[in-house]
């Protein structure tokens, strides 16, 4: 029996307001072969981690999977990208604005965020580039433990065209011990580039 390509969307997840949106990404995704394998927490409130990230293409066929989904996952972008005519295209899609010049940091811009909303899924790159990195941001660490949230690994591997649902895992007081413990986890998977521990 084949493996579907996108797990069912949680009846708890927040949806994108679209249907066109999603056929064309499951279309997109059926065409390029890749998967997202596992099931989804249905939480009303999610961080969502993927890694490796070595590509320009990890984010597009991550992108593909998320609108494919019919969830909202809100990605973290510039204020000055979705202020421009990109913003047309990147606002439904569910591309949120960071402002860097604001007192709130983006750690605590986020934890606002889910304050306010009933639901909101939020997606992360935790090594926060696509080059080689020995330490990956804590901010979504900081983000989980202060919002309450809990956080879904993502495991990319180019070697199978699979993103794959890993365990559900929630942040402590201890950030460091959290990372150690949460990295490990993405030791085996291996992106385009590298792997995510390098």
């Amino acid at each position: 029996m084949s493996i579907p390509m996108l797990p069912p969307a949680p009846s708890e997840a927040p949806k994108l307001n679209s249907r066109f949106w999603p056929w064309l990404a499951r279309v997109l995704l059926r065409l390029s072969g890749w998967k997202l394998i596992g099931e989804l927490p249905n939480v009303p409130k999610l961080i969502l981690i993927g890694a490796p990230h070595s590509s320009y293409w990890d984010g597009y066929y991550g992108l593909l999977m998320k609108i494919g989904l019919g969830v909202d996952i809100n990605i973290m972008i510039k204020r000055e990208v979705l202020e421009g005519p990109l913003g047309i295209i990147l606002r439904p899609i569910g591309m949120i604005a960071i402002n860097r010049s604001a007192a709130l940091n983006v750690v605590g811009q986020m934890v606002q965020r889910f304050n306010e909303r009933p639901r909101m899924w939020l997606g992360i790159t935790p090594e926060g580039t696509r080059k080689k990195v020995t330490h990956w941001k804590s901010g979504f660490l900081r983000i989980a433990h202060e919002a309450d949230v809990p956080i879904q690994t993502i495991f990319l591997d180019y070697p199978t065209k699979t993103f794959t649902l890993g365990p559900v895992v929630h942040a402590t007081d201890d950030h460091e011990a959290d990372m150690v413990r949460i990295r490990e986890l993405f030791t085996p998977y291996r992106g385009k580039h590298r792997n995510a521990n390098g």
